[in-house]
């Protein structure tokens, strides 16, 4: 509990004489927040931390890190100061004082006010994009700039930059302008350069405006956050505002695109997409994408960098039907525009659906979105384990030979749900172990001792698949009741539970003027596997991996900052069932059609190539290198588009207890554009593949 004479008289009698009672309320509000945030962490996390010069260090990294992320404000001689206080910062902690913090602060704000006149001065002349000289994309391959002179030098190359992309975007829509119209007249390139460079200004004045607008308050929640975030990166500070920002993210997902957002360390991200949503249906955009810019249409793009998450979610909502048009950062470091007409989520689109894939032999195939429930109340009762249960049973009824299951990009949900699909494909018997700190693991079964499905089984999963995916996946795996076929070399690695904490619950009464404090949440439990081992961290390694254009790319968990390792407990009591197949065989035969496919060919390379793009950040900032860049890149790109055709030798047929009139043409044209996307799917034909091998006497044992 809070001691309210340390608050009190961590102000002295003279000070309080001399400042406003406004300020007064203010420090010993962030004294409050210290205080009752380190006792939640310590007493609530699952791996409690001790607050020593270990931690200091830690928290000065990542503090430093968020504070001037791309390195454009502190020079070396700042960080050089501040460096001093990397062993003291837990004791600001333990004494709930800020001498870190304050003169962070000090010196960011002061080298914002001096970064605003570069800009203005750099942009008022035109570039010389004759020269040869590059710039570093990868923040953190760049050093802290010497002093100012190179500090401004490194502004006058960024702006350089954005400039150079600006033109050359200007001159490709010049070019489509001109194909389309004989009387479109076009610029020069000393005009759009001049152009661009306008553009570029306003852009960056919008920039400084919203900096302007961040206050202390703003800045000593990432100070809190950089505390917080040493225990796992999913526990979090959230100022009062934050909070409301994060709900909004979360509750707010269904309008507009269907992506959810969230703000990290500057930059709006994609948590996850919406099933059945804009987003999903159009494809582009994935989660861990950076939302660097927002366009309405065909309008100029708004710069969301540094913009606060409400504000992005406003510009990125809007009308059924209207276009907006996002500047993407991808994992690989690229950059794309990805446009998106906006539309309501189609809800049946966010439950299960299956139909029945005919060639060779007939295999169902069911596609999983989500682990969804009726939580509140607002889908009918529904739950995911409930839908796949009747979808096998209307596939058991037409005799398929196998069953795939595709959680890929499914992001998890409802726990319990998870225990009860996996018993549909299990006699019986243990199917996750959830434990919290200090206590006995848990061990979640399943305790029907019907089977619905007993045939041939494999489930799809990817990077994206989390949490309650990849605890279905590991059963299965775990049981040798099906193979684990995988786009990526692991799972995201997602295992662990967080749990949101209001700190004005933790305030005395008598500071009840210092509301309201924030929330903090809190990771409180981790899932293990039945044979003991933790997804967080490692995930679920497929027993196939199929090449995509991120699998060279590190990707899930293991990216975070400080994320909990792994580890693993004593396994619950399991039998494993014997295989009626070899796993090897199979294994070895899906790697040699893989290897003599033109499609998967173009995968690989295609992840070579987003791996090398990745690892090589310099960008040439002469005009004519930059240009023939871009347009290699868009060559080796458009080999893509041969993978964007139906593949043969799969038929997709509805199942009969799913039939409706043609008359329907709402789910005629829906069903129609699905089954399309079933019949390019390269990885889906063959998992298809793979299950005919199951079924195949010669891989028996």
């Amino acid at each position: 509990m809070l001691k309210s004479k340390k608050i009190l008289f961590l102000i002295p009698a003279i000070a309080i004489a001399l400042i406003s009672a406004t300020y007064i309320v203010k420090s010993e509000k962030e004294q409050a927040i210290d205080q009752i945030l380190i006792q939640n962490l310590n007493s609530l996390h699952y791996s409690p931390q001790a607050i020593d010069d270990s931690f200091s260090e830690k928290v000065f990294k990542l503090y430093l890190q968020r504070l001037d992320f791309n390195k454009k404000f502190l020079v070396k001689s700042d960080v050089d100061e501040l460096k001093k206080f990397d062993q003291l910062i837990d004791d600001d902690i333990n004494k709930a004082t800020f001498t870190f913090f304050n003169r962070s602060f000090d010196i960011i704000n002061s080298r914002v006010t001096e970064a605003k006149e570069y800009y203005t001065d750099i942009l008022s002349n035109p570039f010389d994009f004759t020269k040869e000289e590059s710039l570093q994309l990868d923040a953190e391959k760049i050093e802290y700039a010497k002093d100012k002179k190179a500090l401004k030098e490194e502004w006058r190359k960024s702006l350089k930059y954005q400039t150079l992309s600006r033109m050359v975007e200007m001159i490709d829509n010049q070019e489509k302008a001109k194909e389309k119209s004989d009387t479109v007249k076009l610029k020069s390139r000393e005009e759009l350069e001049v152009e661009a460079r306008k553009k570029i200004l306003k852009s960056n004045d919008d920039y400084f405006k919203r900096l302007k607008d961040f206050d202390r308050n703003d800045r000593i929640a990432i100070y809190f956050n950089a505390i917080a975030g040493i225990y796992d990166p999913h526990t979090e500070f959230f100022a009062p505002k934050d909070k409301a920002n994060f709900d909004i993210g979360m509750t707010g997902q269904l309008e507009g695109i269907g992506a959810q957002l969230q703000e990290k360390d500057g930059y709006i991200k994609v948590s996850s997409i919406v099933p059945g949503s804009a987003s999903y249906k159009q494809g582009q955009l994935k989660a861990g994408d950076l939302i660097l810019k927002v366009a309405q249409g065909t309008e100029e793009p708004v710069d969301v960098v540094d913009m606060r998450l409400d504000d992005v979610v406003l510009l990125v909502r809007g009308k059924k039907g209207t276009e907006v048009r996002l500047t993407a950062k991808k994992a690989d470091g690229s950059m794309l525009v990805i446009p998106i007409i906006r539309d309501i989520v189609v809800i049946e689109d966010t439950y299960a659906q299956s139909v029945i894939l005919k060639g060779k032999k007939n295999i169902g195939y069911i596609k999983l979105p989500s682990f969804y429930a009726d939580f509140n109340g607002t889908n009918g009762g529904r739950s995911c384990s409930k839908d796949i249960k009747k979808e096998l049973i209307k596939l058991k009824a037409e005799n398929v030979d196998g069953i795939i299951l595709d959680l890929r990009y499914n992001g998890g949900g409802s726990l319990p749900d998870v225990v009860d699909m996996a018993g549909l494909f299990i006699e019986k018997g243990p199917v996750c172990q959830v434990k919290q700190k200090s206590t006995p693991a848990q061990i979640l079964e399943d305790r029907d001792a019907g089977i619905v499905y007993d045939g041939p089984l494999t489930v799809m999963i990817n990077a994206n698949s989390a949490s309650a995916s990849e605890i279905m996946a590991a059963a299965i795996q775990d049981y040798n009741r099906g193979l684990i076929v995988g786009t990526s070399p692991s799972s995201f690695g997602k295992g662990t539970v967080q749990r949101f904490y209001d700190l004005d619950n933790y305030l005395p009464a008598a500071y009840s003027n210092l509301k309201s404090l924030g929330s903090v949440k809190i990771t409180t439990q981790k899932f293990y596997r039945i044979n003991g081992g933790a997804t967080q961290l490692k995930g679920v390694i497929p027993d196939i991996v199929l090449p995509d254009p991120y699998y060279l790319l590190d990707q899930g968990e293991k990216e975070q900052d400080y994320p909990m390792a792994w580890d693993e407990i004593t396994p619950a009591k399991y039998e494993p069932l014997k295989q009626a197949y070899s796993v090897t065989k199979i294994k070895e035969n899906s790697l040699e059609r893989v290897k003599n496919s033109s499609g998967f060919t173009i995968l690989n390379d295609a992840a070579k190539r987003l791996k090398k793009q990745k690892d090589d950040t310099m960008v040439s900032l002469n005009f004519d290198k930059y240009v023939a860049e871009q347009k290699a890149y868009k060559e080796e790109a458009k080999k893509m588009e041969a993978l964007d055709k139906e593949i043969e030798g799969v038929e997709v047929v509805a199942l009969k207890a799913d039939a409706f009139p043609e008359s329907d043409t709402v789910k005629v044209n829906k069903h129609k554009d699905w089954y399309k996307a079933i019949k390019k799917d390269i990885y889906l034909n063959e998992t298809v593949l793979i299950m005919n091998e199951m079924n195949n006497g010669v891989t028996k044992k």
